[in-house]
C-alpha cells in the first residue's frame, strides 16, 4: 500500500478520534444522526474509499469509548447505545466510585474492539463464498429483516402494520418526482430520504414547537445544574487488563464474541440481554454493576464493528442494523457508491484489514488514554460549552442541503414529510432498523402489492 495513502488514513483516523471524542460526550447524541451525515459528506467529496473506512472505524471506536463518560458522571447517556448502562452506572455513582465506572466502561470498549476486529475480518471472509446467493435475494431479505426487527420492537404490531404504508409513502414520493420531472424516471432518491428518517425525531419536535397549545404546555427549565464529583487522576498509564478483573475480561470477551456473530440483530437489544445475563447472579451491587457495564460496553463496540465490516466485506449490501444506519454511506451514496458498486467491489482484503487496524488502533491509542485520564475535564467542557441543540442544528442544516442537492426544493418538502412520519413512528416505538429496511425494500414491496 502507498505510504501517502497510509498517512492519509492515519490523519483521517486522528480527525475522527478527536471529533467523536467531543461528540460522544455531548449528551443525547444519536449514533446514526452523528455518524451517517459526516461519513456521507466524506464519500461525496471523492475521498479515497480506504481513507473513509479508516475514518469510520476510528469514529465508531472513539464514539463508543466516550459516550459512556456522561453516563458515569451525570447519569445522562452520550448516545442511544449508552442508555442501557445508566442504571448500573448510577449504582456505582451512588457508592461514590464514578471514576471506576468510567474506567470499567472504557476498558470494556477496548476488549470489545480487540475481539471484534479479528473475528469480524475472519467471519466476513468465511461468508464471501455465499455472497452471490445472499445478494440475489437482497430485496426479500430486507423485507424479512423489517419483519424480524418489527417483531423485536416493544410495539411489534404497530411496527408490522407500518411497513406497507411507509413503503407506499417512500415510493409514492419517488413517482411524484418522476411525474413532475424533478429527477429522471428510474432515478431513486435515496440519500435524503435516509437522512430524513435519521433526524425524524428532530423534525417532529421542531414542528411541534409551531403548535401553540403544544408549545405553551411544555415545561420550562432554567439552567440545568449538574454536580460533578471531583476524582483523583491516576498517574500510571491506563491498562484495561489491570482495570478489569479476570472475570470481567472474560465476560467482556464472551459478550463481544456473541455480539460479533449476532451482527444482524438489534445492538441495543443484544446489549441489554447479554449485559443483564452476565451479571444476574452477582449479589454485591458494585461488582454486579461493574460486570454489567464492562460487558455492555464491550458488546456495543463489537456489534458496531462487526455490523459494519461483515456485510461490507462479505456481501456489499447493508444487511445489519448498523450497516443500514450509521454505516449506510459506505454501501449506498449515489453517485459515488451504489449497491452494485461500493467499497465491497472496490477495496481488496488487504485494504479492509489496513483501514480497520489503523482506524481502531488510532482511536484506541488516543481516545482511551484521554477518556481514562481526563474524562472529568472533557465532560465539564462539553456540558458547559457545547450545546446539544447546536449539534442537532448543524446536522439538520446538512440534511436540508443534501435534500436540495438530491431533487431540488420539492425534495425539501418530501424529506420533511418523511421525517415527520418517521419521527412519529419512532416515538411510537418503531425503531430505526425497521424504517431503514423498509426504505431499501420499498420498490419491491410496492411492486408486489401492485402486481
Amino acid at each position: 500500500m502507498d505510504v501517502m495513502l497510509i498517512l492519509q488514513m492515519i490523519a483521517a483516523a486522528m480527525f475522527a478520534a478527536v471529533l467523536y471524542t467531543i461528540i460522544g460526550i455531548a449528551p443525547g447524541t444519536d449514533e446514526t444522526a452523528v455518524l451517517a451525515p459526516v461519513t456521507l459528506v466524506l464519500v461525496l467529496t471523492g475521498m479515497e474509499p480506504v481513507v473513509v473506512l479508516a475514518f469510520f472505524i476510528s469514529a465508531i471506536v472513539a464514539k463508543k469509548l466516550t459516550d459512556s463518560v456522561p453516563v458515569a458522571i451525570a447519569g445522562i447517556p452520550g448516545g442511544v447505545m449508552a442508555a442501557p448502562m445508566v442504571e448500573h452506572a448510577m449504582i456505582l455513582k451512588k457508592h461514590g466510585v464514578p471514576d471506576l465506572s468510567i474506567r470499567k466502561m472504557a476498558s470494556g470498549s477496548v476488549i470489545g474492539t480487540l475481539v471484534a476486529v479479528p473475528v469480524s475480518l475472519l467471519l466476513a471472509n468465511a461468508l464471501i463464498p455465499f455472497a452471490d446467493v445472499i445478494t440475489s435475494y437482497a430485496n426479500q431479505l430486507f423485507f424479512i429483516g423489517a419483519i424480524i426487527l418489527a417483531l423485536m420492537c416493544k410495539n411489534r404490531w404497530l411496527a408490522l402494520a407500518s411497513i406497507v404504508p411507509f413503503a407506499i409513502l417512500i415510493q409514492g414520493l419517488r413517482h411524484l418526482y418522476w411525474g413532475v420531472g424533478v429527477v429522471p424516471e428510474g432515478t431513486n432518491v435515496f440519500i435524503s430520504f435516509f437522512l430524513g428518517i435519521t433526524i425524524g425525531p428532530v423534525i417532529l419536535t421542531l414542528f411541534e414547537l409551531l403548535h401553540k397549545e403544544k408549545r405553551e404546555s411544555l415545561e420550562r427549565f432554567g439552567k440545568k445544574t449538574i454536580v460533578l464529583n471531583k476524582t483523583k487522576r491516576k498517574k500510571e498509564i491506563p491498562n484495561p487488563f489491570k482495570i478489569l478483573t479476570k472475570k470481567e475480561v472474560g465476560t467482556s470477551a464472551v459478550a463481544s464474541l456473541v455480539g460479533t456473530f449476532t451482527f444482524i440483530m438489534s445492538p441495543v437489544g443484544m446489549t441489554i440481554l447479554l449485559g443483564e445475563l452476565v451479571s444476574s447472579r452477582i449479589k454485591d451491587p458494585v461488582k454486579k454493576a461493574s460486570r454489567a457495564i464492562s460487558s455492555m460496553d464491550a458488546l456495543t463496540n463489537a456489534t458496531y464493528i462487526s455490523g459494519t465490516l461483515i456485510p461490507l466485506i462479505a456481501l456489499g449490501i447493508p444487511l445489519s442494523p448498523v450497516a443500514i444506519g450509521p454505516a449506510n454511506a459506505l454501501f449506498n451514496a449515489p453517485p459515488v457508491f451504489t449497491l452494485d458498486h461500493n467499497m465491497h467491489h472496490i477495496l481488496s482484503t488487504a485494504d479492509f484489514v489496513w483501514a480497520t487496524i489503523i482506524g481502531a488502533a488510532v482511536a484506541l491509542s488516543m481516545t482511551y488514554f484521554v477518556v481514562v485520564k481526563y474524562s472529568q475535564e472533557i465532560c465539564t467542557f462539553v456540558f458547559k460549552w457545547v450545546p446539544h441543540e447546536a449539534l442537532l442544528g448543524l446536522f439538520f442544516a446538512l440534511v436540508l442541503l443534501l435534500a436540495f442537492m438530491d431533487a431540488g426544493w420539492l425534495n425539501i418538502g418530501g424529506v420533511l414529510l418523511i421525517g415527520l412520519v418517521a419521527g412519529i413512528l419512532h416515538r411510537w416505538g418503531v425503531n430505526y432498523g425497521v424504517q431503514f429496511m423498509v426504505l431499501y425494500s420499498a420498490p419491491w414491496i410496492v411492486s408486489i402489492i401492485a402486481g
